[in-house]
């Protein structure tokens, strides 16, 4: 699970922007302008963490994770992309009789992201969480893992809002359509290619209250330049240990410390 977007998802729009401080000449002014204009993108990007946490949960059992994609953004604010990433809690919920598989997220996502007024973005889109091959439903008391979302944000300045909506089943949980996600964020930027991001989202699972949990962490990363990117994360989750357990018992949503390595070309 990532959000998605996560997937503390993930998902970027690009765009190559220009100023002009002074021009000598009107063709000079035009010529700028020009070149800031919004273009059609196409950004491919790769990575490793030492454990891939998604809504403050471990998917991968608290191992490192191997992650990727590619996403398409149009000049006129379409996005198209896709993302995966290694995992192991769907294997991880097998019991000493039914074995299930399914070792790989695989994230298709697409939407539209426009201004309101300034400083007063939105981003609204749909994302489909594929667990290619996934048996999770044999076990009798889950549903099949795959499931899709629909999602709306709203940014102003530094603040984000975003919420995402469950169509079907979430991630296995069985009568959890209309599960929802609400997650808030503030983007700071410290200069010199450095962010911190802070983070609070709270995970409402439709008909499954005991597995509802709020989630929080704070993000450093550092931008080095020509695609290549670092981050560090204190995560964690008032999740019970019940809901969210690995094969020996860890509280998959206990504070952790996760941190990334992004190359994006």
């Amino acid at each position: 699970m990532q959000t998605h977007f996560k997937k503390t998802l993930l998902i970027s729009a690009l765009a190559l922007m220009g100023t002009v401080s002074s021009v000598a000449h009107a063709e000079e002014a035009a010529a700028a302008a020009e070149a800031a204009a919004p273009v059609d993108t196409l950004a491919f990007n790769v990575g490793v963490v030492s454990e891939y946490r998604y809504r403050g949960i471990s998917q991968s059992r608290f191992d490192p994770a191997l992650q990727g994609g590619v996403d398409f953004t149009s000049k006129d604010g379409w996005y198209v992309g896709t993302w995966l990433s290694s995992i192991d809690w769907i294997k991880d919920s097998s019991t000493s009789t039914i074995k299930v598989k399914g070792p790989v997220e695989w994230d298709l996502y697409g939407g539209y992201r426009g201004e309101i007024a300034t400083d007063l973005t939105y981003d609204v889109g749909y994302l489909r969480y594929e667990y290619a091959g996934n048996t999770l439903a044999k076990l009798g008391t889950s549903a099949n893992a795959n499931t899709d979302e629909i999602y709306g944000a709203l940014t102003y300045k530094l603040f984000t809002a975003k919420y995402s909506y469950s169509l079907d089943n979430l991630f296995g949980f069985e009568k959890s359509q209309g599960s929802g996600y609400l997650d808030l964020s503030v983007n700071l930027d410290l200069g010199d290619g450095y962010s911190l991001v802070p983070h609070v989202g709270h995970q409402s699972v439709a008909k499954n209250g005991s597995e509802s949990y709020t989630d929080y962490s704070l993000t450093l990363g550092k931008d080095f330049g020509n695609g290549f990117s670092v981050s560090a994360a204190a995560i964690g989750t008032d999740a019970k240990t019940g809901a969210y357990s690995s094969p020996n018992g860890k509280n998959l949503g206990k504070s952790s410390l996760v941190v990334g390595v992004k190359y994006t070309f």
